[in-house]
């Protein structure tokens, strides 16, 4: 850009003096031709980095999302592939073979079932053995007339009933069995289940409702899922492939959709930046185009800010390091965002402060001429 200020003022020098000779050509206009661009380049650039500061590294980051199956098992299908295609939230990204966990389903919910069943044969027998009991004492009531007839009656048709209870709970409890030795085809399983007590088979049924939801559990994560809207990269998964299921051994990796560009300024160009103010920047990837965007906060922390606990004193006889930068970071504009911004591409940013309005012209046309620049590829094969 101040080479391009150079030539403009050259020309109007050579225009004014060579050219048309408005005004003479001596040793005082001389000096004062140069001094004029000197001090005027000067306080251009002066004001230019304190109310419009701007940063020639810019970059777009991404979180990664390293995919692990929850489970092991044969891969059975892979529906996505690699690329620039986005992956929604939700979208099956494969499908582990399902069959050992379902079996493990169907085993779990016979043995529910079956301790379900014993579960009710050992209550109606409580209940049965205490409605006899009161019947019996009604009995003795009746017979030396201390009590009623009605009450009686009632305690046998009582007993008839529980004692309908029982049958059917038997016959479930048959049934159950049957249905969990097809699926377990365990006899000693079985016989365990039925030697229980009554307090044990409460908590039999629950541990084994517990193994159930773990089962269906597992059981659904046979098919992975999205977490996120993503890119899919480094997929090497095929179906046919076996997974260990181990958080060491990630399947691919999902690169988020909406990532976050970050501009690093020196640490004097920030005094007059504030959240809000206006940003655009320009990245390698698009030459020619300018996106726009607001500050959302600067990252008041750098690595050399940083003091770990321990028990030495800090050094400070050595040779101090450079000041760090601080990192801007950018919400952008509606209008942009649609705008595929690749992970670890860089470019050039400025900022409007929301002083001296008067020198932003000067920055956008400095940062526009520099995006269209990008389109030059300075190789020399």
């Amino acid at each position: 850009m101040e080479i391009l200020l150079l030539g403009i003022y050259s020309f109007f020098v050579w225009l004014i003096f060579i050219k048309l000779k408005w005004l003479p050509w001596n040793i005082a206009t001389q000096v004062i031709v140069v001094i004029i661009p000197v001090v005027g380049l000067s306080a251009t650039i002066l004001l230019l980095n304190i109310f419009a500061p701007s940063s020639a590294d810019v970059r777009v980051y991404k979180y990664t999302v390293p995919i692990v199956s929850q489970v092991r098992g044969r891969v059975i299908e892979v529906p996505i592939e690699e690329g620039n295609r986005l992956v929604k939230k939700g979208e099956v990204l494969f499908r582990i073979d399902p069959t050992p966990y379902q079996l493990d389903v169907n085993i779990l919910e016979a043995q529910l079932v079956n301790a379900q069943a014993a579960s009710r044969t050992r209550e109606v027998q409580a209940k049965l053995a205490l409605a006899r009991k009161r019947a019996e004492q009604y009995r003795e009531l009746v017979k030396t007339g201390a009590g009623n007839r009605f009450d009686l009656e009632r305690a046998e048709t009582e007993v008839n009933e529980l004692e309908g209870q029982l049958a059917a709970a038997r016959s479930a409890e048959v049934q159950a069995r049957a249905s969990e030795g097809q699926a377990v085809s365990s006899e000693r399983q079985i016989g365990q289940k039925l030697g229980a007590t009554l307090k044990g088979e409460f908590a039999q049924v629950a541990q084994i409702r517990a193994q159930l939801e773990n089962a269906k559990w597992l059981l659904d994560q046979t098919t992975t899922q999205s977490p996120c809207d993503c890119y899919v990269v480094n997929l090497a998964l095929r179906p046919g492939g076996f997974v260990a299921g181990l958080p060491i051994n990630p399947v691919m990796t999902l690169v988020e959709a909406d990532g976050q560009v970050i501009a690093f300024y020196n640490q004097n160009e920030l005094h007059k930046v504030e959240p809000g103010n206006e940003v655009e920047f320009s990245l390698k990837t698009m030459p020619g185009k300018i996106i726009k965007g607001k500050v959302d906060s600067v990252v008041w922390a750098i690595g050399q800010g940083q003091q770990q606990p321990s028990g030495t004193i800090p050094v400070s006889g050595m040779q101090a390091m450079p000041a760090g930068r601080y990192a801007v970071k950018f919400n952008i504009a509606e209008r942009d965002r649609q705008l595929f911004l690749a992970a670890g591409a860089a470019g050039d940013a400025a900022i409007y402060t929301d002083h001296l309005h008067a020198v932003h012209i000067i920055r956008k046309i400095v940062l526009r001429v520099g995006s269209y620049l990008n389109y030059l590829i300075l190789k020399l094969h």
